[in-house]
This record gives structure tokens, C-alpha cells and sequence, in this order.
């Protein structure tokens, strides 16, 4: 069982930056694969980035995402630049002990967040 806490959450005019981060606990973080989602209001969730094998990312926030992992401190990050307004919606971190999967859909994945709130002000 893996239980996943984001922070880093908030508000900040577009342009800006922020760094989201899920903490992890469990055994075998360094095992699993990681990615993160967002939903916005009135909106289906989506996939925003996932990091295994190698990296992965939605074309809408590739060169302006980064998502990473320490797994001494069992947690994984994503790092928001040059954000939008279009960014705005509540950022869910997930993990899967799967080898290989389809890391853009949230069907891969075996545990969730409870998810952070992310508004970006024009």
C-alpha cells in the first residue's frame, strides 16, 4: 500500500512558477512509476506528465514542466514554469508498481493523491 500527500499547491500570476511536490510512503518508492494529473472545473482529468522508464509529458506543458524524483526523501516533483492560465486546476500525483504501462492514462496507475490546487492569475 502507498499513500501519496502533493504539496506546493497555490496561487501565482501567469508567467510564474511553481514546484509541486507528493511524498510518498511505503516501501519500494524507487520501484514504482510516477505520475501526475490534473482535472479543472468542468473538465475530464488529464494527464500531465510521468516519469519510469524515462520521462513522459503532455505536449500542452512539454519545455515548460519537469517532473523528477528523490527517492532517498521518497518523493516526486514537478516543476511548473512559465505557467498559463490555462494550468489552473487541481494537480494529482499517482503511482503504479506496473513495469510497463500506459503512463498517460490514469487507468495505470494503483494510487492517488488527494490533490493540490494550482491558480495561475492573468
Amino acid at each position: 500500500q502507498v499513500q501519496l500527500v502533493e504539496s506546493g499547491g497555490g496561487l501565482v500570476q501567469a508567467g510564474g512558477s511553481l514546484r509541486l511536490s507528493c511524498a510518498a510512503s511505503g516501501r519500494s518508492f524507487s520501484s514504482y512509476a510516477m505520475g501526475w494529473f490534473r482535472q479543472a472545473p468542468g473538465r475530464e482529468s488529464e494527464f500531465v506528465a510521468a516519469l519510469r522508464w524515462s520521462t513522459y509529458y503532455a505536449d500542452s506543458v512539454k519545455g515548460r514542466f519537469t517532473i523528477s524524483r528523490d527517492n532517498a526523501k521518497n518523493t516526486v516533483y514537478l516543476q511548473m514554469n512559465s505557467l498559463k492560465s490555462e494550468d489552473t486546476a487541481v494537480y494529482y500525483c499517482a503511482a503504479s508498481p506496473a513495469y510497463d504501462s500506459n503512463w498517460s492514462s490514469g487507468y495505470g496507475y494503483n494510487y492517488w493523491g488527494q490533490g493540490t490546487q494550482v491558480t495561475v492569475s492573468s
